[in-house]
């Protein structure tokens, strides 16, 4: 799969077919419109080519509107769009100019000059264009100028699907991993650098990696104690990791404690797949009592690990 930036710098496609949209967690709903778009390039000797926008058109749009989180960063959108085996995924610069585009600006100079498409694979609610002017009737009325055809993703395959990105968004902030991964039929993850916390946990017996996400968009689980796989570099531990507001914290930190681990990771990047929320944030009167807890929650990630594996 070959990931394009520079809109400048677009290649000729062979036989484009093409779908754009978000795609905000690559989840199954998405994962059926990708087969559906492999099949039609496979058809006709094409390519498939997902066009998605960065930043997300909303944070654009609305800037003071900071209320929708992200399941995927977009880095991490173009790795998972790279494990469905997809030919091209361009990303799209957007930005209030390009929001302004008429939707036949948007039709002619964006979709027909920099990706001459054979098929366009777009939801039955699809809008473009300035004020969202533009819909799937507006874009069939140029299939005979353009020599494209449009599919379009019925709204009764959509309500189908019982999935959404906001559904999503939804089981996450409950703490529902195991719902949320039956939605996007992959793990939810979140990576970030490793970088100095207060160490409480070493002094304790359960040292951790305090990891910063640098996307300010990106959703964070809910409180709680997590078990959860860690990938450092290619290489695969079991964890448990805590979200919260450990101790006098301010913010929110999410700490993970790396089993059978015992590296000095400073500055270096960590990837952390979610598998079971174990349980609730909460406080405890001594030190002690923090350390006996934490020697539970420890042989119960090691269960759910064990089981999920």
């Amino acid at each position: 799969m070959k990931v394009h930036r520079d809109l400048t710098n677009i290649p000729p496609f062979r036989n484009a077919v093409i779908t754009i949209g978000s795609y905000d967690g690559v989840h199954a709903g998405h994962q059926q419109i990708i087969r559906r778009l492999k099949a039609l390039a496979e058809e006709i000797g094409g390519e498939s080519i997902i066009i998605t926008f960065d930043p997300h058109p909303r944070h654009v749009i609305y800037p003071d509107d900071k209320s929708l989180k992200l399941i995927t960063t977009t880095d991490e959108k173009a790795e998972l769009l790279q494990q469905y085996g997809v030919d091209h995924v361009v990303i799209v610069p957007f930005t209030k100019e390009f929001s302004k585009q008429t939707p036949d600006e948007y039709i002619q100079h964006f979709l027909v000059e920099k990706f001459h498409p054979k098929r366009i694979v777009i939801g039955y609610d699809h809008k473009f264009g300035n004020k969202r002017a533009g819909n799937i009737d507006y874009l069939k009325k140029f299939e005979d100028v353009y020599g494209f055809t449009v599919e379009e993703i019925s709204k009764q395959t959509v309500e189908d699907m019982a999935v959404s990105s906001t559904k999503v968004r939804m089981a996450l902030a409950k703490g529902e991993i195991e719902e949320a991964t039956t939605l996007l039929q992959h793990p939810f993850y979140l990576g970030g650098e490793v970088v100095k916390g207060k160490q409480l946990g070493a002094s304790i017996g359960f040292p951790t990696a305090n990891v910063q996400i640098a996307n300010p968009y990106k959703i964070i689980p809910t409180d709680g104690i997590y078990a959860v796989n860690v990938y450092h570099g290619s290489v695969k531990y079991g964890g448990m990791l805590y979200i919260g507001k450990s101790l006098s914290n301010i913010d929110r930190t999410i700490e993970v404690n790396i089993f059978d681990f015992d590296k000095s990771i400073y500055g270096e990047h960590l990837n952390v797949e979610f598998v079971k929320h174990i349980r609730e944030d909460e406080r405890f009167a001594s030190l002690d009592a923090l350390t006996i807890q934490l020697g539970k929650d420890k042989e119960l990630a090691l269960s759910v690990l064990k089981k999920k594996a």
